[in-house]
């Protein structure tokens, strides 16, 4: 998940179409998902899609002889070039994403690796052998279909600022951290074994912290806010039977700010429902 590249330079791409396209497209099914798809999580989570391709991409460990770009944690030139023994030649068309990168409009938006860079870079971390090499144009529409669908979820806790300023937020930088449970899904997964047929007793098959910039008002700068996003399994469509996946995306709980947005948000409707008014 969260794989961008923060270069910029001249080659073939594409525009990738909003998380509502996305899901009308189809791609061909992946042998051996890792992701156990009758997990559930009863938590505040939105489903994003149904595909029938496995989006679990390997952990981006970082090594002593790599140069590693600080915005992504993701080596600084990953090849485009068929790797050693590659029997099926694989797209180098990079998609654009629709998520603003930097500071400024002119830093443009973010862009997704190609199948071929993704497949390479996956080699070269040692968590490539296994994988259909027909399969990996799939893992990239789904990897790409999922940081879309973070993103609109971003903006929607961030709406109310945006509104006030008229100047949408900018994704600044990630990190991917597979291995580091957050706070939420660890009290999740507690209360799960207490109360199985309630909470998910499946932890998150990811997590990224997204570092993004809210502005303070015209060429009044910007404020960094950091979130968390946890990816897990969801139950199966029922009537197409693919794989869905649900994105539990909130502010981390750094600022007084951030811990007002989650209380209001947890206790919104509550209030909402007790003083009669509608729910959103």
């Amino acid at each position: 998940m969260g794989w961008f590249w923060a270069e910029n330079k001249d080659f073939n791409s594409t525009a990738a179409p909003a998380p509502s396209q996305i899901t009308q497209t189809t791609s061909s099914n992946i042998s051996g998902c890792p992701i156990d798809h009758s997990s559930y999580t009863k938590s505040k989570s939105t489903s994003t899609s149904s595909k029938p391709a496995c989006p679990v991409l390997p952990s981006t460990d970082n090594s002593n002889d790599e140069v590693l770009n600080p915005l992504n944690n993701m080596p600084m030139a990953i090849s485009s070039e068929l790797a050693p023994g590659q029997k099926i030649k694989l797209s180098t068309e990079r998609t654009i994403s629709t998520i603003p990168r930097g500071e400024t409009s002119d830093q443009g938006l973010w862009e997704y690796p190609s199948p071929q860079q993704m497949y390479n870079a996956m080699l070269s971390k040692g968590k490539g052998q296994g994988i259909p090499e027909d399969a990996v144009e799939s893992m990239v529409e789904v990897h790409n279909f999922l940081n879309e669908g973070a993103w609109q979820q971003i903006l929607e806790w961030e709406n109310k600022y945006t509104d006030e300023t008229k100047i949408e937020p900018r994704l600044k930088k990630f990190t991917g951290k597979p291995h580091d449970l957050s706070p939420k899904a660890q009290i999740y997964l507690w209360l799960g074994k207490i109360f199985p047929e309630t909470f998910n007793s499946i932890p998150p098959f990811d997590r990224h912290d997204w570092t993004i910039l809210r502005s303070n008002g015209k060429n009044q700068g910007w404020k960094e806010i950091r979130y968390i996003i946890d990816y897990y399994g969801a139950p199966d469509d029922e009537e197409t039977g693919m794989p869905s996946f649900m994105l539990d995306t909130r502010p981390a709980l750094d600022d007084f700010g951030s811990i007002k947005d989650r209380i209001i948000d947890f206790a919104g409707p509550t209030w909402r429902k007790a003083m009669g008014e509608e729910q959103r």
